[in-house]
C-alpha cells in the first residue's frame, strides 16, 4: 500500500466516524446547549450571532488571517501532512493555553474566550490551506475554509451537505471566483446555535470554579482536534482528487 491508498484508506475511516449515531457527549451537550438558549436573553444571542458573523466576515473579505508563510505547491502529499500536524499541534497548543487562561479567570475572561477560540480556529485554517498549496487571497479558497469550519461542528444533516460540497469543490469554487454576497445567505442564526450546540458543555465546564483551567484546557484541545481532523482530511481530499485528475489527463 503507497502512501495515497494509505491516505484514502484513513480518510474513509474518518467519514465513518463523521456520521457514527451521536455518543454521550454530543448528546449532553445538545441537551445542554437546548437548555442554555433557553436562558439565554435574546439580545445575549443576538450579541453572540454578530460576533460570529463578524470574525467569519473578517475571514471572507478582510486580511487579518492571510499567513506570511507562502504557498506550499511543490510538496508530495506525504510531505504536506508532515507539516500539517506539526501547524496542528503548534494551534492545539496555543488554544489549550488560551482556555486555561480563560478558565482561570472565571466568568468575565470566559467570554472572551468564545470570540478568541474562533480566531484560533480561523488563523490554523488559513494556515492550512498555504501548507496544501491553496491561497488564501483567493475568495473561493476562504469559502471552502468557511465550509471546513461549519463542518467540524454541524449537525449531521448539515454535515452531509458539507462533505459533498468540499468533495466537488473543484467544480462548486467556480461558483465563488469573487467576492459576492455569499455571508449575506448565511442562516447566521443557525450557524452560531449549532456552533454553540457543539462546544456548550465543554465551555460551560469552564466556568466551574475550582476545575475552570483544567477544564477550559481540555475544551479547547478536543474542539481543536474535532477540527483538526476535518480540516486535514477536506484538504487531503482535495489533492488526491488533483492527484488523480492529473494521473487520468496523462493516460489520455
Amino acid at each position: 500500500m503507497n502512501y495515497e491508498q494509505k491516505a484514502r484508506a484513513e480518510i474513509a475511516a474518518w467519514e465513518q466516524q463523521l456520521f457514527k449515531p451521536p455518543g454521550w457527549l454530543e448528546k449532553t451537550s445538545k441537551a445542554i446547549g437546548n437548555r442554555i438558549n433557553n436562558l439565554i436573553p435574546a439580545k445575549a444571542q443576538d450579541l453572540i450571532t454578530t460576533t460570529i458573523k463578524s470574525i467569519v466576515r473578517t475571514a471572507l473579505f478582510g486580511a487579518e488571517y492571510t499567513p506570511q508563510r507562502p504557498v506550499q505547491r511543490t510538496l508530495n502529499l506525504e510531505l504536506h501532512d508532515q507539516e500539517a500536524k506539526q501547524l496542528f499541534s503548534l494551534y492545539q497548543k496555543i488554544a489549550v493555553a488560551e482556555g486555561a487562561g480563560t478558565g482561570a479567570g472565571g466568568i468575565l475572561l470566559n467570554v472572551v474566550d468564545f470570540p478568541a477560540l474562533i480566531a484560533i480556529k480561523m488563523k490554523y485554517l488559513f494556515e492550512l490551506a498555504h501548507n496544501y498549496g491553496y491561497d488564501t487571497k483567493h475568495f473561493s479558497e476562504r469559502v471552502f475554509i468557511l465550509k471546513v469550519f461549519q463542518m467540524s461542528f454541524s449537525s449531521p444533516e448539515q454535515r452531509a451537505n458539507l462533505l459533498k460540497s468540499i468533495k466537488n469543490w473543484d467544480a462548486e469554487k467556480e461558483l465563488w471566483s469573487a467576492e459576492t454576497e455569499y455571508s449575506e445567505h448565511m442562516n447566521w442564526e443557525t450557524f452560531q446555535k449549532e456552533y454553540r450546540d457543539a462546544i456548550d458543555f465543554r465551555k460551560l465546564l469552564q466556568m466551574v470554579p475550582g476545575i475552570g483551567a483544567v477544564a477550559g484546557a481540555w475544551a479547547n484541545y478536543t474542539i481543536l482536534e474535532e477540527l483538526g481532523q476535518s480540516a486535514t482530511n477536506a484538504y487531503r481530499l482535495r489533492r488526491l482528487n488533483a492527484s488523480a485528475e492529473k494521473r487520468s489527463i496523462q493516460k489520455t
